[in-house]
């Protein structure tokens, strides 16, 4: 797939992928050997016409009539999200927020690990939270370097944000998940997605005030 091909493909069909690989993994679990995209719809929560367009950007992965391998699929979707491999990740703000993250067992098992933690609170560097070392954030661009690491995560106060994203960019990250706002617009490709909970938040109240 060439890069202009990829630019093409919308973000929510990467996420869908997501939800389809959980769904087959699960399927797995359980033993399934093949599906039809109409029954996977009915676990994904999508639609049949959907799944199918999704996976036609990548290729062909099922056979009319007889649906798709489970396993096959979901090993050439662990591909196609890049997570048949290690991801080397950094986590900047050892808050409780960033502790919880820390401590999340689902990140290691979709191969993201944790190599490093930044903090500029003296109570926290030094130590370890869930097995990882806590750096000050003076070290964030020589720990980053010699780990070379990949991916960062942001958990700092949004008035230090896109200070610290920043940094991490200048380091080399090129792919971050942060947990607060960012105004500016990073490119060059450069990679941020933003987690607004109170966004999520009010996606639940509006089912709520539409449902009654």
């Amino acid at each position: 797939m060439s890069g202009e091909e990829k630019k093409r493909i919308p973000k929510t069909t990467v996420y869908r992928l997501s939800v389809y690989y959980r769904a087959l993994s699960n399927l797995e679990e359980e033993g399934v050997d093949s599906i039809s995209s109409a029954d996977l719809s009915e676990i994904a929560g999508f639609s049949a016409a959907q799944i199918r367009k999704d996976l036609t950007y990548y290729g062909q992965f099922g056979r009319p009539g007889r649906g798709y391998v489970v396993s096959h699929l979901k090993s050439q979707l662990r591909t196609i999200l890049g997570i048949d491999r290690d991801w080397s990740v950094a986590l900047v703000g050892v808050g409780r927020l960033g502790r919880a993250l820390l401590a999340y067992k689902g990140f290691r098992k979709q191969n993201f690990i944790i190599e490093a933690a930044f903090d500029n609170d003296p109570e926290k560097v030094g130590k370890e939270f869930s097995g990882v070392r806590v750096y000050h954030q003076d070290e964030m661009d020589k720990v980053i370097r010699s780990k070379k690491i990949e991916m960062g995560i942001v958990t700092v106060p949004e008035e230090v944000a896109e200070i610290i994203v920043a940094k991490l960019i200048d380091a080399g990250i090129k792919a971050i998940l942060s947990f607060a706002h960012l105004p500016s617009i990073f490119s060059n490709g450069i990679k941020v997605n933003q987690v607004d909970l109170s966004i999520e938040m009010e996606g639940l109240s509006y089912y709520l005030t539409h449902s009654k």
